[in-house]
């Protein structure tokens, strides 16, 4: 199943110079390929496009991506990948080079991509003590950074808060507030940066998606034009709308957190240039055998 919206898709567009990926949603499900995704991406390439991935989750670092991709089937580098965390570091150091002592709110490969950036970055779970009861921390931040984080906790979410309060900049990953699983949708990096923005009164600078500074970089990076660019992703509330604000086309698979029904309802910005059911309709629509 293919649907295009009317008039949008352009001859250039059916054989980009440079195609996006999102991850989650796209090429798979938790730990679950997306069934032809694989054969998409090596069909891709066979014919010169250049491939890259573009992520809103911050729990793992590129090169455990890297790690992730091979295991089902997917050859891929790690300059190849672009992360919420890793667009937060280049942004820190060419907007924010001030900042260098932040709480981390986040999974360990946040964590770990700060520390190798060359950031005092402390997580939140041991910036607090045991018995916390709402005050001063006594250690001054530069920022605070909130990703997802499973382990996320009262003290955790206090923590952040207070140290915003007390003039830390508060830089959320992604605003993303569910991801898929293989077992259906789980809260993400949005749903705890609402509650410390709730907490500490503060808006979040987000750098991830829906912003466009992910997919500008891949394109400053590769030499490529947006006009022969390609995004394909599962979300219209941030693959869509980053690729319309950064001015490439896009297309929308249905294997992540939309159906075809709410597919079909999307208006503006969200509103994808193509809806595809997955991988195999968008070789299709591409002119792409899948072997």
């Amino acid at each position: 199943m293919v649907t295009l919206s009317s008039g949008s898709m352009k001859a250039a567009d059916l054989r980009p110079r440079l195609v996006i990926f999102d991850l989650d949603g796209v090429v798979y499900r938790g730990d679950r390929a997306v069934p032809g995704a694989a054969e998409l991406i090596g069909a891709l390439r066979e014919r010169g496009s250049l491939v890259r991935f573009a992520t809103n989750n911050s729990m793992t670092t590129r090169e455990g991506y890297v790690s992730r991709l091979a295991a089902m089937g997917i050859e891929t580098a790690s300059e190849e990948i672009v992360t919420s965390t890793s667009a937060t570091i280049d942004h820190l150091h060419a907007h924010l080079p001030e900042v260098r002592r932040v709480m981390a709110l986040g999974a360990p490969g946040m964590l770990d991509e700060l520390q190798a950036a060359g950031f005092e970055a402390t997580p939140a779970a041991e910036s607090v003590p045991a018995a916390y009861d709402g005050g001063p921390l006594g250690t001054a931040y530069d920022a605070v950074i909130v990703g997802l984080d499973p382990q996320v906790d009262y003290r955790r979410l206090a923590a952040a808060a207070s140290a915003i309060r007390a003039g830390a900049r508060f830089i959320a990953t992604n605003a993303d507030l569910r991801y898929p699983t293989p077992t259906g949708l789980l809260p993400g990096a949005g749903s705890i940066v609402a509650a410390v923005r709730a907490a500490s009164g503060v808006e979040p600078l987000v750098i991830g998606k829906p912003e466009p500074a992910i997919f500008q970089a891949i394109l400053e990076a590769a030499g490529v034009p947006a006009g022969e660019a390609l995004a394909i992703g599962d979300n219209p509330d941030a693959d869509m709308v980053a690729a319309r604000r950064a001015g490439i086309a896009s297309i929308l698979v249905l294997t992540g957190v939309v159906d075809k029904a709410a597919a079909e309802m999307l208006s503006g910005d969200r509103r994808p240039d193509a809806v595809a059911a997955g991988p195999a309709d968008v070789a299709a629509l591409l002119g792409l055998p899948l072997s």
